[in-house]
Parts: structure tokens; sequence; C-alpha cells
């Protein structure tokens, strides 16, 4: 990427109501069999035009083609059953309904590389393609084979690296490891969950990304965020070890948010993905928001490495709303570019 402040975004974006019952996670798809597949390519298209349109730089699949963005990767994979459910708590946040681990797990085949190589054939700018990370995967679900969540998260992060590597393959740019648990469970993360992440990105070429988040804006986490106070320093625990990685890119919520913005120090010399867009309000932010924001940002990271994004995936917005907050993070990355290169 050539262009200064190339902008992306986090994650998902909203599907169309012909594909999914719009504005909510886990939506049922309202097609079966080949109309599926045609229709989740179809949405592939319309949400790669829209990021076009509204001159996003690093386009995404908007996680068209999956239901969710950790439990489609695991559906795949052999060693859980979906049938078997057990009430956890995930995320030390709310109690879920999840599958359980019965064996020994596995890939028998690729999730998403088909879905990519699709993308690719319909551009030429660089793709960005997000990838549940192995301690998030690992919460949701009840493990009753390994009965360790060290150990689950290994084996996970092998199959990751097999997907990952495909997907590199496939022409996939960047590969983004969702891990919102990296904001809750510190001493795991320190322990074994970083290094799970950097089992995960064994041996890529392409770039890699860690995206850490306080959440869609589902009631459950707006609760909690209610609870962290008036500074949200959980960043602080994970970015030390992060910064020694061999991570590229970090990509943090900020706007919107009451991350103090110099915690980005921490990770100073990786490049960062700075969440200008609040995914938990159907308010639009202005331009000259999405710009203050970055300019915030700026004092901790050098221009060449930052990327402005949203602070999450914006599955659950209505699409007019998710549409009009890409172009508004255009149109605040473009202020900020003109006041660097004057």
């Amino acid at each position: 990427m050539n262009k200064i402040l190339p902008t992306s975004t986090a994650g998902s974006l909203p599907k169309p109501s012909w594909l999914a019952q719009p504005e909510q996670l886990w939506s049922p798809w309202k097609l079966q069999d080949q109309q599926l597949i045609e229709g989740k390519q179809d949405a592939l298209r319309l949400s790669l035009h829209e990021q076009q349109v509204a001159g996003i730089d690093i386009v995404s699949d908007g996680e068209q083609t999956r239901q969710h963005f950790v439990t489609t990767f695991i559906e795949h994979l052999e060693g859980v059953d979906f049938e078997k459910r057990e009430t956890v708590r995930i995320r030390d946040r709310y109690d879920a309904s999840v599958p359980t681990v019965v064996g020994a797990v596995s890939r028998p085949r690729p999730v998403f590389v088909e879905d990519a190589k699709f993308l690719r054939q319909q551009t030429r700018q660089p793709i960005k393609w997000a990838l549940p990370g192995p301690m998030t995967m690992i919460d949701t679900l009840y493990d009753a084979h390994y009965k360790s969540r060290e150990k689950l998260a290994w084996e996970f992060a092998k199959l990751l690296n097999q997907e990952a590597r495909e997907l590199e393959a496939a022409g996939v740019d960047i590969i983004q490891f969702d891990e919102p648990a990296f904001n809750v469970f510190f001493d795991e993360v320190n322990d074994w969950g970083v290094a799970a992440l950097e089992r995960a990105i064994e041996g890529l070429k392409c770039e890699t990304a860690v995206h850490i988040c306080y959440g869609y804006g589902i009631k459950a986490n707006t609760d909690w965020k209610k609870t962290l106070g008036s500074e949200w320093r959980q960043y602080e625990e994970s970015f030390p070890k992060l910064q020694r990685s061999n991570i590229d890119i970090i990509s943090l919520e900020c706007h919107n948010s009451k991350v103090p913005i110099d915690l980005v120090e921490l990770v100073r010399g990786k490049k960062v993905m700075v969440g200008a867009i609040d995914v938990a309000s159907q308010t639009v932010e202005t331009p000259e928001e999405v710009a203050s924001t970055l300019r915030k940002a700026l004092q901790f990271v050098d221009p060449d490495k930052l990327y402005p994004s949203t602070n999450c995936g914006m599955a659950p917005l209505p699409r007019d709303v998710a549409r009009d907050k890409l172009h508004a993070l255009s149109a605040g990355a473009a202020i900020v570019r003109g006041e660097l290169s004057s």
C-alpha cells in the first residue's frame, strides 16, 4: 500500500435483507442450497462495491458468507459437536449455550478459501481477511476432550495456520485474527495467548493483524463497558507483549471509547489500525470527528503506519448507517492526509 493512511474495516458489514435478517447477529440464511451459494457471492460483490464507492482502500469480504465471526469457522472443523451443548460464560460477560469439543479437533477441508479466491477475482485492491483468534475460539466452546484451555488453543492455532496459508495462496494480502478475548484474560494472554497467535501466523509472508476490541454494539457488551470506569486500560496488559511479537498490525478501538490514546505508544514500531468509527452507535460520525481521532493517534503512530478503520464489525447496524459511516471514515482520512502532505 503506497497510499498514506489507507482505510479499511475491522470486520463484518451488514448483509442484504434478501440474504439474512438485517440488524442481528446469528441471523439465519433466507436462501438454501445452490441459491444460498449464489446469494452469498452476490452479497460479497455488493459489499465490495459499497466499500469501493465509499473509498475504502483495503477491502474485505464484509463477512457476507458467514453467520458469525467465530462459529462459522468452528462449524467446519471435526471434533466439535454442535448438538451437544453446554452453558458457559463468554468472555466473563454473559452466559451462552455453546457446542462441545468431544474429540481431537481437525480441519478436513478449507473453510473460507473459495470465498477468498472469488473476492480476489473481483478486485485488484489489497484484501484483508479475518479469522477468529485461538483464545477467542476456545472461549466460545465447552471443552470435554482436552480439558485445558491452553492445549485447545494450540490445536486451534495449528488449524488456523493451515487456513491462513491457503488464504495467502489465494491472494489475500492481510490476514487478521480477531481476539476480543485479549481484553479479558490478561494472564493467559501473556502466558500463552500471544504465543498461540504466533503459531497461527507461522510461515506466512503476507501481512498479519490482530484485532482487539470491546465487542459489537450488543447489549451484553455495552453493559460491560459501563462497568469499566472512566479509563479503559485493558490494552496496557497485552500491548507490550504484542509489540515484541511477529504480528505486523495491531487493530484497536479508539473513537467514543475511554481508551487513553497514549496506550498506543506501547506498540510503537507496529502498524496500527485505529478504530475511528463507533460501531455501537447509529449516529454517523462527521469527517471532522474521524480526523480528530486520527490526529490524536498520530501523536503515537508514525503516519506511514496508521491505518484508519472501524472500531469493530458493523453486522448489527442498518445498511445505510454502515454505508454512511464508511464514507465518513474515508472523508476523515482524506482531511488528515491533506494536512500531512501540506
